[in-house]
């Protein structure tokens, strides 16, 4: 009988060795060496590779690519963070925690292809046929022609893709495929780089679109080599709280569109349900008249997005005060508060402050700083912010407000909401064109942001908040 063999291989970039290190020899990560514990068999056939196809180097000034390539999915948001549609020959590579709605998404897309003469084939390594019939019940999709195949022999896959020859594909997950040729188990290194590269080829030389889904460990990265990333064209992250009704589908790389999209889905009885208008959605629940409460304009990509960033500061009561952020960089906002004490005179040293970006949005860009100082300043003064004023700018150390991108399109979004008062840079307003419909107040420092918006004035006795 033939003994187990341990090796320790990096998740990174698929180096083997015998013994374990904290650093990786080959890529230089630390902590990246994962054991992997093998049982070779007595005649394991060698992994034959395939030869290459041997085509001719050519000029790209020779190569036509005038024709349509994108393909539409039927699911409008996943079409935009997808940056049009999927590309003939794409390998898209979707990530996400348990239970946030992945192969819900793909088995409506999938159902969506297939009721307009596209040959899908699904492939699933988790589920049988029958349970999958019965999620396409509740989606209101069972009566489709999608060809379902539970299977998770990676060899006997690919006989099954060469036969059918698919326009789509559909593999639920890659960490349960496996070739018998590596003895391996299913879900290491070794196996999920192998079965990567197999469907990558057939995706490459057939034209066929492939979507693959990723399982993600506890950190919210996805599992398995850092190389199967690297191999896909795009990488997609589904993200939402499980208790909550909307999710967020990300690009987190995409060799044929913007990485900065953003599509909003809200999870019903029948399935996905696009969120065409986000904003209102966002809105929806939005309390007028509370202080604390700041409306800005985020921009995810090219779509303009309004959000309430919600603010709540009050007298600590104990030696370090909590500064508590869900939504944004901790670091930032701390930097932020740091800014507003020195540069406007806000006593918040005493302050426990907790700031909330409401329906689970993520802010990432700079064009936040402003809301953040002008809801902070609103909850210690206890002074509500106008209902129809959005606040948009950067923020620097020294407490001046700066320029940010694309304001008139923010501001188009606003009027069409109903905010009809903009607070913003002022080099950004002096850029502007042919604005109508709304107010627009440009200052240099939040100082003025905090006078215009009469939230707070140095010297006003803060000692009751």
């Amino acid at each position: 009988m033939a003994k187990k063999k341990n090796t320790f291989v990096c998740s990174s970039c698929g180096y083997e060795t015998p013994r374990w290190l904290g650093k990786c020899p080959e890529c230089g990560g630390w902590n990246t060496l994962q054991e992997v514990v093998t049982q070779p068999e007595v005649q394991a056939k060698p992994l034959k590779r395939e030869a290459g196809r041997g085509e001719d180097a050519l000029p790209m000034r020779e190569i036509s690519a005038d024709e349509q390539i994108y393909q539409s999915t039927g699911i409008g948001e996943l079409d935009r963070v997808l940056g049009g549609g999927i590309v003939e020959g794409e390998l898209v590579l979707v990530g996400g925690e348990p239970g946030i709605g992945k192969s819900t998404l793909l088995l409506q897309m999938s159902a969506s292809l297939s009721s307009r003469g596209k040959r899908v084939l699904y492939v699933s390594g988790e589920e049988s046929r029958k349970q999958i019939k019965l999620r396409a019940q509740r989606l209101n999709a069972a009566q489709s022609d999608i060809l379902l195949l539970s299977e998770n022999a990676m060899d006997k896959v690919k006989e099954k893709l060469e036969a059918i020859q698919p326009d789509f594909c559909i593999v639920d997950s890659v960490q349960t495929m496996y070739l018998p040729e590596l003895a391996s188990a299913p879900g290491s290194v070794s196996q999920v780089r192998e079965s990567a590269s197999i469907l990558m080829r057939y995706a490459k030389e057939s034209g066929c679109g492939m979507i693959l889904v990723g399982h993600v460990t506890k950190e919210g990265s996805l599992a398995g080599p850092r190389v199967l990333e690297h191999m896909v064209d795009a990488v997609l992250y589904f993200e939402g709280d499980p208790k909550h009704e909307y999710r967020l589908l990300r690009a987190a790389k995409n060799r044929f569109g913007s990485v900065n999209e953003l599509g909003v889905f809200e999870m019903t009885g029948d399935g996905l349900r696009e969120v065409q208008n986000a904003s209102e959605t966002l809105l929806s629940a939005r309390a007028r008249g509370a202080s604390g409460s700041c409306v800005m304009c985020a921009l995810e990509g090219t779509r303009p997005v309004l959000v309430d960033i919600q603010a709540l500061a009050v007298r600590s009561y104990s030696q370090v005060p909590r500064r508590t952020v869900n939504g944004m960089d901790n670091s930032r906002v701390i930097l932020l508060l740091a800014v507003m004490e020195k540069r406007a005179g806000l006593r918040l040293y005493d302050k426990d402050v907790y700031i909330n970006v409401a329906g689970g949005l993520d802010l990432n860009e700079p064009a936040a700083d402003l809301a953040v100082c002008c809801s902070v300043a609103s909850s210690l003064c206890d002074r509500p912010i106008p209902p129809n004023w959005c606040v948009v700018g950067e923020v620097g150390l020294a407490g001046e407000v700066r320029a940010i991108p694309r304001l008139d399109r923010r501001i188009q979004e606003c009027v069409r909401l109903g905010f009809d008062h903009v607070l913003c840079p002022k080099d950004s307003a002096a850029r502007l064109k042919d604005v109508t419909n709304a107010e627009i107040r440009g200052v240099d420092t939040i100082a003025q942001a905090f006078a215009v918006m009469d939230v707070f004035q140095p010297g006003r006795g803060l000692s009751h908040t």
